[in-house]
Parts: C-alpha cells; sequence; structure tokens
C-alpha cells in the first residue's frame, strides 16, 4: 500500500481490542508499518496474560518482524517493525537520534494556555505507584512536548491537540499533558478516565510517522487518523 493512503483505525474499547492481525500500512523487505488498536500490547509482558502483544500478531504472517519502538497498551496508531535484526538496528538508531518525525492527536480537557507551545518538564519514574511516571526536577530526564492547539469545544471545555514528542519518556504526554493542566481523556491511570464520555480509551493516538527508509533513504510518511 502506498505510504499516502491513511487507512481509518475503527474505535475500540481500550481493554478489547480486535482479534487478529493488525492492519498492515506497509511492507517491505526491510520494514512494516502497522496500526496497533487501544487495549494491545506492543510487546509480551511478563506474565502469561500478557503475552497476546500486536508484535507477536504480527509475526504469525512476517515471522522475521523485530519492534523497533513501542506504543502504550492504551494508546493506538502507527507503529513500525523491522524485518530482521540488520534492519531492527538500523531503525532503532534513527528513532535513537530522533530522526524519525512522530505526530499524536489528543483530546485533552480544558483549554490550553496558548495555541502553541513546548513542555519541558523532566520526568522519572513514580515508584510508589508504578507504572505511573512524575514531574521530577530533581533526578528527571529531560523530555520536551511541543504541542499545536487544533480545536477548542465550549460546550464540553475539551480540545483537540497535536503532540510531538522530541523524547521519548514512558508516558511523557500523558504526563507532560496532566502537568499542563490539561490531562487527556480517557487517562484512568492518571485521574482523567470521565466514564461520562462514553469513550471506553484513552483518547491519544499516533497518527503520522516520517522517516527515511534505511535501505533505499527513500522519504517514507504514513498518517492514519484518529478514531475519536
Amino acid at each position: 500500500m502506498p505510504p499516502s493512503q491513511t487507512p481509518r483505525l475503527p474505535a475500540t474499547a481500550c481493554g478489547k481490542p480486535p482479534r487478529g492481525a493488525p492492519q498492515i500500512v506497509f511492507a517491505d523487505a526491510a520494514l512494516l508499518v502497522v496500526i496497533k488498536p487501544a487495549g494491545l500490547l506492543s510487546v509480551p509482558g511478563r506474565s502469561e496474560d500478557k503475552q497476546d502483544c500486536l508484535t507477536r500478531r504480527v509475526q504469525a504472517d512476517f515471522p522475521d518482524a523485530l519492534c523497533v519502538h513501542r506504543l502504550d497498551m492504551h494508546t493506538s496508531g502507527l507503529m513500525v517493525l523491522a524485518r530482521g535484526k540488520e534492519m531492527q538496528r538500523h531503525l532503532g538508531d534513527r528513532f535513537a537520534r530522533r530522526q524519525v518525525d512522530k505526530r499524536y492527536l489528543a483530546v485533552v480537557a480544558g483549554q490550553l494556555p496558548a495555541g502553541c507551545g513546548e513542555i519541558d518538564l523532566p520526568l522519572s519514574a513514580d515508584w510508589p505507584q508504578r507504572p505511573r511516571q512524575k514531574v521530577d526536577r530533581l533526578a528527571g530526564k529531560p523530555s520536551l512536548t511541543r504541542y499545536r492547539l487544533l480545536s477548542h469545544d465550549p460546550a464540553t471545555d475539551r480540545s483537540r491537540v497535536a503532540l510531538s514528542p522530541q523524547t521519548g519518556r514512558t508516558h511523557q504526554l500523558r504526563v507532560h499533558l496532566l502537568a499542563l493542566g490539561n490531562p487527556i481523556i480517557g487517562d484512568a491511570l492518571y485521574g482523567c478516565a470521565d466514564p461520562a464520555a462514553g469513550s471506553g480509551r484513552l483518547l491519544l493516538h499516533a497518527d503520522a510517522l516520517a522517516f527515511a527508509h534505511p535501505a533505499s533513504g527513500q522519504a517514507l510518511r504514513f498518517s492514519s487518523p484518529a478514531p475519536f
């Protein structure tokens, strides 16, 4: 499928991801781009009941597929998998060097303080409340998120926001938006589950990826409209 095509992901309750293979957006001898549904782990967990994951589902059709980066279980959207260990090293290096442009779409509570801006707050694990993370100005790792307000609905007092993480910390977008005073709707872990919303999931979706093909150098761009 050409990179310019943008298949739509059906809305899914975060606890019940659809069965079967994830939707493939792009596939060649070097890599795969797939859409992870909300509620599905990126890689296997430690316990027996957490073995179902996107990577294993993809490996049913592409046995050499290997994880390059991850999305939180409750986040949906675009993910890249490598075909083999050599490509995994190449693509992993691109992500580590921040040579991959990533964008997320979120619906948050309230109205952001500006039309666009940066959230530059160091993050660390909140050990007593794992797996939560927290802003830690003393021992936290540098973490930077750029945001752009897309729209605000006065009736619900919610905003649609485009997010571009410049670092890749665990739960970075969720904690940064919470610290800004605009938690992501549906985020039960950080106290904004909002059962009245009827969404049944975290309203966070990885909707765009852009990077150079690790073998050919061709510029690749992928998009997936948010299902909410």
